[in-house]
């Protein structure tokens, strides 16, 4: 089976919110709508699921028009950010509810509910309500149900949002595992780039109802087409400067000249614009061939293992990923190092020129 947008867009009080976008999803695959809010992440859900028509274009089912078609007609799953059960309801006829309109019988709605309870780690809490449940469990019952149903598309719209920290780590470990186990097509949003990296599957990275690039997850995140691909699959923001390379030396917008080392040396003469995320920064250290900048600290933030450091360069700012507590203070003076692998070039365009294992 295939799900399809063809050339789809969608206009809302003269706003388009999803702009000239070809999709096509197949059955066994993970695609992850990965983009900031407004991105377009639920609106593409929404027309995929029949809840919204198109303004143009087509949405196809193993190339079929199926634009008109009825939400209640399609083979389709949803889950979203609010885990939604049943309050009056044991999660056990939470899962089964779906069987039960589908006027399936006993004896299969048991073995399925049993099936996928075991699947989500829920066989312990089948006769609670949904009200003795931690936010995990009630999430999980959530999907539990949307499985169950035996959907050909499974559509999971920021389905971890909402939990805590451990919560979603947990769940994030065990979904890859349920999307297999399910052979279903699976649709899943997300504005976090780590949950894009540790899902997998293929990404689909949107701005603004835009299709920017479209690739096995690794890849993407490995060789953004665009500056602005690099910026969606970068959290924390991706470090910017501009450089001008001309001799054998790179220029600095942020004030220093280096040698044209590492991944400049095979760029041609001309004006760019350099990504680098934030764990490419490091303290220098005097190692040579790293391109070291004397900066300011802005504040640091400090999260247990890593420490968040933003620092500014003449009229650049930036933040460094530092392993470890480092406790420096507003106004400190400090020096980090930048290798020339480690950077992302992009032309005046923005189209990538040279990414880090390309040089």
């Amino acid at each position: 089976m295939s799900v399809a947008l063809d050339h789809v867009t969608r206009v809302v009080d003269g706003v388009p919110t999803i702009r000239d976008v070809s999709l096509t999803l197949e059955r066994g695959a993970l695609s992850v709508l990965l983009g900031p809010t407004l991105a377009g992440k639920t609106s593409i859900m929404r027309l995929l699921a029949g809840l919204d028509k198109p303004t143009q274009g087509r949405v196809l089912v193993d190339g079929k028009d199926v634009t008109g078609l009825d939400v209640r007609k399609r083979s389709v799953a949803m889950v979203y950010q609010q885990f939604i059960n049943y309050p009056s309801l044991t999660v056990y006829e939470n899962i089964a509810s779906p069987l039960r309109v589908q006027g399936r019988p006993k004896a299969e709605i048991d073995a399925r509910v049993r099936e996928a309870a075991q699947l989500l780690k829920l066989a312990p809490y089948l006769d609670r309500m949904p009200l003795q449940l931690s936010g995990g469990q009630q999430q999980r019952t959530a999907i539990a149900r949307a499985l169950v149903k035996g959907a050909d598309l499974v559509l999971l719209d920021e389905p971890l949002a909402n939990l805590d920290y451990k919560l979603r780590e947990e769940l994030r470990t065990e979904l890859p595992r349920i999307f297999e186990a399910s052979g279903a097509i699976f649709v899943y949003a997300t504005t976090e780039p780590s949950e894009a990296l540790l899902l997998g599957g293929r990404t689909i990275c949107l701005w603004e109802g835009e299709v920017l690039q479209v690739g096995e997850t690794p890849k993407v995140y490995r060789h953004p087409e665009t500056m602005r691909v690099a910026q969606v699959f970068s959290d924390p923001p991706l470090n910017i400067v501009g450089i001008e390379k001309r001799n054998g030396t790179v220029r600095y917008e942020a004030g220093i000249e280096a040698p044209a080392n590492g991944l400049y040396a095979a760029l041609p003469d001309g004006a760019y614009r350099v990504g680098f995320r934030p764990h490419q920064l490091q303290l220098a250290d005097g190692r040579t061939g790293r391109h070291v900048f004397s900066t300011e600290v802005i504040v640091t933030e400090i999260t247990g293992s890593e420490s968040f450091v933003h620092i500014k360069r003449a009229q650049a700012d930036w933040v460094a990923v530092l392993e470890g507590v480092q406790e420096f203070l507003p106004g400190q003076k400090i020096k980090v190092a930048l290798d020339p692998d480690d950077v992302f070039a992009f032309d005046t365009g923005g189209r990538l020129a040279a990414a880090p294992g390309t040089a």
